[in-house]
């Protein structure tokens, strides 16, 4: 392979973000792509440039040393393009904060073939909350953010949002895990199991959770705060460290097994929210799109929720 500006940018957004999920959030790409993106470069080049650890990856001596001459040649480069021919047009800026979802990667490069005149900025915003903020604020202009039945994203005037598609949450479990041969788990089984749990959000989250296990009769008996990104925590679950909660697109890795829930007690709801003052309904249509076909690729590619689907079909047509 030969080196391109890519590959810098790669490299630059790792030693930011100081974790390649992070980086690749930002970035706007998956973050398998990002690790292979990252091996080949080390392949290239013949040495480790980062120091993987369970709390992100920080560049190793000949890695900062990369890391800086990158930076270099990326400001070289940019340099070079601020000088447009003359009449030559620059694209509007099109700034997007998003939470943690999965179909970030595949809506902005449908965005990005759909409306090659917007220059698209993407941030990485954990809490729905914070979003709707900085959308108030005027930071950002639209932004992908959740929210859950009966606890609808609130916002003023100023704001719009329009759901994508509302999700029921599953659970990952051991591969060796004792309901690893059931075809959906109920709650109240997994009442004395440890439980990784996401942060706050904002928007209802853990408190939803806690009250589905109220309702299913039991306190969890342990519970693990855990943000990072989602191949620390399948590790973790493959060595039977504890079980989660997790989106029903999830891959899982190897010795993780994802379930469905019985009786779908946990939902989610993926929205797009934006500004109408700097967003046109146009861009904002393209933007729904975007996204609900991002997952619908996500969807075709995740067997627990197609078998899930057609159950609850059956279940209701029958």
């Amino acid at each position: 392979m030969e080196l391109e500006l890519r590959h810098l940018r790669v490299l630059c957004a790792i030693a930011d973000a100081g974790s390649v999920g992070r980086a690749a959030a930002q970035l706007g790409y998956s973050q398998p792509a990002v690790s292979t993106q990252l091996r080949r470069i080390e392949r290239h080049l013949g040495e480790p440039l980062f120091e993987r650890s369970a709390s992100g990856a920080r560049p190793t001596p000949y890695g900062a040393e990369v890391v800086a001459q990158a930076r270099d040649v990326l400001a070289r480069a940019d340099a070079l393009g601020r000088r447009r021919p003359a009449g030559e047009r620059p694209r509007r800026p099109l700034r997007v904060a998003a939470t943690n979802s999965p179909m970030l990667s595949g809506t902005v490069s449908r965005v990005r073939t759909r409306l090659p005149e917007l220059s698209l900025a993407v941030t990485s915003v954990y809490a729905s909350s914070r979003i709707v903020e900085l959308l108030e604020e005027g930071a950002v202009d639209a932004a992908i953010a959740a929210d859950y039945p009966g606890r609808e994203l609130r916002h003023s005037a100023a704001v719009r949002h329009r759901g994508i598609v509302t999700e029921p949450t599953f659970v990952a479990l051991p591969a060796r895990h004792r309901l690893r041969q059931c075809a959906q788990v109920q709650l109240a089984d997994l009442a004395e199991d440890p439980w990784f749990v996401t942060p706050d959000d904002g928007a209802g989250w853990p408190g939803v959770f806690y009250d589905a296990c109220a309702a299913a009769g039991f306190t969890p008996v342990a519970v693990h705060e855990f943000l990072g990104d989602q191949t620390q925590l399948q590790s973790m679950i493959a060595d039977g460290l504890g079980v989660s909660l997790v989106q029903p697109t999830l891959r899982p890795i190897p010795h993780v097994t994802v379930k469905p829930l019985a009786g779908s007690p946990l939902w989610c709801r993926y929205v797009l929210a934006w500004r109408p003052g700097t967003v046109t309904d146009d861009v904002a249509e393209t933007l729904v799109q975007s996204a609900t076909a991002a997952y619908r690729d996500l969807a075709a590619r995740a067997p627990h929720l197609r078998t899930w689907a057609s159950r609850l079909w059956s279940t209701a047509g029958s």
